[in-house]
């Protein structure tokens, strides 16, 4: 079986996968050194980028199935590799399966950090989910997808990850070929750093899911277990699978960046103030102060049991805070 993959955790634990020897995998990377890595991995590396859509058509054509985890809202890049998977189809009659990464970014509404919501997205709901606007974060991509579904030439299966956290492990990160952190809560830490106090968006009052990495992993390696197996699964417009397993609050994960920037002697006080607009305009956008609430019950349906929670996530910030320090010195 081929497999086209551009995420790190993901590839690693491929790569473990107890039938890896049946996968012929090929990764998309844009480091010639991490490409030479992976080659003694027994892993076939195409050296490019998603600006590069001429090969990731090519890839696709040939592949049973494409991970993209890259980026949510590369709309080209999507196309290309839509069109790859179209001819795939068409010289096969086959549809293969196309993974595909969005985010609960999709969820999201304009609090600006002053209160939560109590809207709840079920990835269970498709009707729901069809209510969300096209406007919305990577929603011009998701649509484009599951239209693809619906004309009949792919398989899509979508995942919806929330607030990531934990560090990865493993013999890709030893190598150096993973990235060493997550997007959300990095970006708020270096925010924070930056300014020399722990921050939040308005009042912090604003809610997001979230998930541990190695659990959120699981659940790619889960769905594509049970795709292979034969088994019903959903797809196309009943194909969204939602990674979360708690909540919490802007104002709490500000709290621990606080606490660990007094402990770490970064800031005189641990206290958590309302970010600028200047402040906010240049280090992530208004984004952070959005609310988001889901619940994965289709995720949870294939077998998937994620376990750890907020408690765990804050207290894994003080590590990011120092891993994030040892990186700027």
């Amino acid at each position: 079986m081929s497999l086209r993959i551009r995420r790190g955790p993901v590839l690693q634990r491929l790569l473990q996968h107890p039938h890896a020897a049946n996968f012929e995998i090929t990764a998309l990377l844009r480091s010639e050194q991490k490409a030479k890595i992976l080659d003694t991995y027994g892993v076939h590396v195409v050296v490019g980028s998603l600006a590069d859509t001429d090969k990731l058509e090519s890839l696709a054509s040939h592949a049973d199935v494409v991970f993209n985890c890259a980026d949510s809202d590369d709309y080209g890049a999507t196309i290309a590799i839509l069109n790859g998977l179209k001819k795939n189809y068409d010289s096969t009659g086959v549809a293969p399966v196309l993974i595909h990464t969005s985010g609960t970014g999709v969820l999201t509404d304009n609090a600006a950090g002053m209160h939560p919501t109590s809207t709840i997205y079920y990835d269970s709901n498709p009707a729901q989910i069809e209510s969300l606007a096209p406007t919305q974060f990577h929603r011009n991509v998701d649509l484009e997808i599951v239209g693809a579904d619906a004309r009949g030439y792919i398989k899509s299966y979508i995942m919806v990850p929330s607030t990531i956290w934990g560090a990865p492990s493993g013999p890709l990160v030893d190598a150096g070929v993973v990235h060493l952190h997550s997007h959300q809560i990095p970006l708020l830490v270096k925010a924070c750093l930056g300014r020399g106090q722990a921050g939040m968006v308005g009042a912090g009052k604003n809610v997001w899911p979230n998930v541990n990495l190695d659990e959120v992993v699981d659940l790619y390696v889960i769905l594509l277990d049970a795709i292979l197996s034969g088994a019903p699964v959903g797809h196309g417009r009943e194909g969204y699978y939602f990674g979360e397993n708690d909540e919490h609050l802007l104002y709490d994960v500000g709290k621990a960046v606080g606490a660990a920037m007094v402990e770490l002697g970064k800031a005189k006080t641990g206290e958590v103030t309302t970010f600028t607009k200047a402040e906010i305009d240049k280090y992530f956008g208004g984004y952070l102060g959005t609310n988001s609430r889901c619940r994965g019950e289709r995720s949870r349906s294939l077998g998937w049991k994620p376990v750890k929670g907020t408690k765990d996530m804050l207290a894994s910030i003080k590590p990011e805070v120092a891993a994030i320090l040892a990186q700027q010195a």
